[in-house]
C-alpha cells in the first residue's frame, strides 16, 4: 500500500495519545476515590453496565480516527490486471553451441520446447514476434496478435554459427517500438547460452532498451561443464559454458529480470513463469472512500454504542 499524501498518517498519533489521555484520568480518579461508598453508588455503579460496554464505544472512535486519518492520506493499492494491449518479443539464441547435449535433448530443442509453453501462457491479446539469430539475425517475425507467426520461427531453428546477440536484440527493439516513442507495454525475452561474439555490442543494445523503456529478460542455458561434441562431424569437442554474468548485465541494464537454466525442467518453468508475468501488468487503485466510508461507520458505532449503555457521546 502506498500513499499520495503521506502526512496525514501522523494523525495515527492521535490513537495512542487518547489511550494515554483515558489512563491518565483513570489513575487521577482513583486518588478522590472514596474508599467505603455507599450502597446506592454500588449498586448505581452495576447498573451502568459490563466493562465491555463503557470500553466498545471509545475503541470504535479510537478505530475511527485511524480510518480517516488513512483516507486522509490517500491510500493506493497494487492489483495485477490482464494486459489489454502489449507486445512481446522472443529473442532466440541458435548457434553452434546450441546443439550441446548438457540440456536434454540439446539445448536448442529444449529452448523451443520452453518458448513455445511461454506462448501458451500468454492472453490472446499479446502480440508475440520473435527473432532467431545466429552468426546474424535470420529469421524474424514483428509482433504480432497471430502467435502461429512466431511459433514458426522458433521452430524452425537450427543450430550453427557464431553469436550476434547485439544486432538480434536491436532488431527486436525496431519491431518493438517502430520509431514510435508512445509505444504500447513491451517486453523482450533473451534466451542465450553463450558469450555475443560478433556483431554490434550487446551492451549498447541493452542501454538502448533502457532509453527505450523496454526491459530485457534473460535466460542463460546451459551447464558450466557443457561440451559441443565434435562440431561440425569431425572436430575435437569443444567446451561451451554459458555466460550468465553477460546475461545478467543485459537485464540490469534494461530494468529486466535474469534466470539461469541448467535443465530442460528448470528451462520450462522459467519460461511458465515469465509467460504469466508478462502477461499482467500491475496497476494502483485509490482506496479513500472506503476507508472514508468506514471511518464514519465506526464513528456512528461510537455514538450509538455510547448513547445505548453510557448516556451519553463518547
Amino acid at each position: 500500500m502506498t500513499f499520495a499524501s503521506p502526512l496525514w498518517l501522523l494523525g495515527l498519533l492521535l490513537v495512542p495519545l487518547a489511550v494515554l489521555a483515558v489512563l491518565r484520568a483513570q489513575r487521577r480518579a482513583r486518588r478522590y476515590a472514596v474508599r467505603f461508598p455507599p450502597v446506592s453508588t454500588l449498586q448505581l455503579a452495576v447498573e451502568r453496565g459490563s466493562s465491555w460496554q463503557r470500553v466498545l464505544p471509545a475503541a470504535f472512535a479510537l478505530a475511527a480516527i485511524a480510518a480517516l486519518a488513512f483516507a486522509l492520506a490517500r491510500p493506493h493499492v497494487s492489483y495485477s490486471a490482464a494486459v489489454g494491449e502489449a507486445s512481446v518479443m522472443l529473442v532466440t539464441d541458435h548457434s553452434g553451441s546450441m546443439a550441446a547435449t548438457d540440456v536434454s535433448p540439446t539445448r536448442l530443442a529444449a529452448a523451443e520446447r520452453a518458448a513455445d509453453t511461454f506462448i501458451d501462457h500468454l492472453p490472446s491479446s499479446v502480440r508475440v514476434g520473435a527473432v532467431a539469430f545466429g552468426s546474424s539475425p535470420d529469421g524474424v517475425q514483428a509482433p504480432d496478435s497471430n502467435h502461429a507467426s512466431a511459433r514458426a520461427i522458433i521452430d524452425g531453428q537450427v543450430a550453427n554459427g557464431a553469436t550476434d546477440t547485439g544486432d538480434a536484440l536491436e532488431l527486436a527493439l525496431q519491431l518493438l517500438h517502430g520509431g514510435d516513442k508512445k509505444h504500447p507495454p513491451s517486453a523482450i525475452v533473451l534466451l542465450s547460452d553463450g558469450d555475443a561474439n560478433t556483431g554490434v555490442n550487446v551492451l549498447t543494445a541493452a542501454r538502448l532498451a533502457a532509453q527505450e523503456k523496454i526491459p530485457i529478460d534473460t535466460v542463460a542455458l546451459g551447464t558450466p561443464d557443457g561440451v559441443l561434441q565434435n562440431p561440425g562431424g569431425f572436430g575435437p569437442p569443444i567446451p561451451v559454458p554459458p555466460d550468465p554474468q553477460l546475461m545478467a548485465q543485459i537485464a540490469g541494464l534494461s530494468s529486466g529480470r535474469t534466470f539461469n537454466a541448467q535443465s530442460a525442467d528448470e528451462l520450462s518453468s522459467i519460461y511458465n513463469h515469465l509467460g504469466s508475468q508478462l502477461g499482467k501488468v500491475t496497476r494502483k487503485r485509490e482506496v479513500t472512500a472506503e476507508f472514508a466510508v468506514g471511518g464514519v461507520v465506526l464513528l456512528l458505532l461510537a455514538a450509538a454504542g455510547s448513547a445505548n449503555w453510557s448516556g451519553r457521546l463518547p
